[in-house]
């Protein structure tokens, strides 16, 4: 079982007296897949315009564009709600970029009230997920979020 809260610290205490919002966005994701148990694939989508663009991400190569409303984080930055995935091949309109992902949480990414992109986690675990794991990963966002504020650019 993840330690949420000391992985929250972790981040905190990794991200906090950094400037630099590239280096932030790969310590974070670096840190994230090395402490989540049974994940194949995690990362930040950055929101370019009309859609996602693939951030720094650890796991097999992915799909770099995804329209804003398809798929499971295009879904997730058109509602700004975080999509926990139980089985993505019951996911109307998923996207595949690496076959063995069953399921998925991605979280929207919101700076000064602005969406500037999400998380991806992948797992090939049906239903990796559970209600404790999102509220877990959704604070680990609002704390990186949080480090990012004020900044004029993102990646």
């Amino acid at each position: 079982m993840t330690d949420y809260k000391l992985l929250n610290s972790q981040a905190v205490a990794l991200l906090r007296d950094e400037a630099d919002a590239l280096a932030n966005a790969a310590n974070f994701v670096a840190l994230l897949y090395n402490a989540l148990e049974d994940v194949n694939w995690l990362g930040i989508y950055v929101l370019r315009g009309d859609e996602l663009v693939l951030g720094p991400f650890q796991g097999q190569p992915a799909c770099v564009h995804i329209d804003v409303g398809s798929g499971v984080c295009g879904t997730a930055a058109a509602t700004l709600e975080t999509q926990r995935v139980r089985d993505v091949h019951e996911f109307p309109g998923h996207i595949v970029c690496d076959a063995a992902s069953r399921s998925e949480i991605v979280v929207p990414l919101i700076v000064d009230g602005s969406l500037i992109g999400v998380l991806d986690i992948d797992s090939p675990a049906l239903d990796r997920f559970s209600e404790e794991d999102q509220a877990g990963i959704e604070r680990l966002c609002q704390t990186y979020c949080s480090l990012q504020s004020g900044r004029t650019e993102f990646l």
